[in-house]
């Protein structure tokens, strides 16, 4: 990096809508104590039929030595990630200090950083620095349709570096095939302000990647959306 991240750096938020606010609170000790087994165990593979070795997969294709994590959740999937160099440098970015604390306890054996930040907003982080940089599961989560949630996107492209890879998944609620159970969890995390994506379109992503990136790969596994996309070199 051109400059190195603080160990732990909290950034002074200038405006949070409550519902930003709302959705990232629910992640507290006890949700996420049971996070890895309910997400990865039952939504992932029988709600939203996306086998998490998907994302494995994504995350072990796209991680670069210098790494970027925007909504950590436990820190599942970077710690069961293969990067391309014995000793990688991760960052950490969320609103929420529970998820960062438990994310940097599973990421112990690497080197890490933590900043408390929100995504909405310009990243508190070096520019066109990372290698990579991951948002998993992470859009569907915040208020707006994706054409408003695409400021994340571009914030993630201004923080990778030329030819740097941006990657990540999200549920989507039309243009992709959804189950009856899924349509019913979706409405339930909706009304419950854990979910933002009643409006969310696979249409609406593709447009938003294209905006942002010089190139991007875009699949669909139920209805999750997996990405990878590139930065302009």
């Amino acid at each position: 990096m051109a400059e190195r991240m603080n160990p732990d750096a909290e950034h002074h938020f200038h405006s949070l809508d409550q519902a930003v606010l709302d959705g990232q609170a629910v992640y507290n000790k006890y949700l996420l104590a049971v996070y890895n087994v309910t997400v990865f165990r039952i939504n992932y593979p029988l709600f939203w039929r996306c086998p998490v070795s998907s994302v494995q997969r994504l995350y072990n294709a796209s991680v670069g030595a210098e790494h970027l994590e925007l909504g950590v959740g436990t820190g599942y999937l970077p710690a069961h990630s293969t990067f391309p160099v014995p000793a990688p440098r991760i960052t950490l970015l969320d609103l929420n200090p529970t998820t960062l604390a438990v994310a940097t306890k599973r990421l112990a054996k690497y080197r890490t950083a933590r900043v408390r930040a929100n995504v909405l907003e310009p990243l508190p982080v070096p520019k066109s620095a990372f290698d990579s940089v991951g948002l998993n599961f992470l859009l569907h989560c915040l208020p707006g349709t994706l054409r408003e949630k695409g400021v994340v996107l571009a914030h993630a492209a201004a923080a990778a570096r030329p030819g740097g890879v941006v990657f990540g998944s999200t549920i989507l609620s039309s243009g992709v095939p959804v189950s009856v159970p899924a349509r019913m969890m979706m409405r339930v995390l909706n009304a419950t302000g854990v979910f933002h994506n009643d409006r969310d379109d696979l249409g609406d992503l593709r447009s938003q990647l294209d905006r942002h990136f010089a190139s991007h790969q875009l699949i669909v596994r139920g209805c999750v959306a997996l990405f990878r996309a590139r930065t302009i070199r």
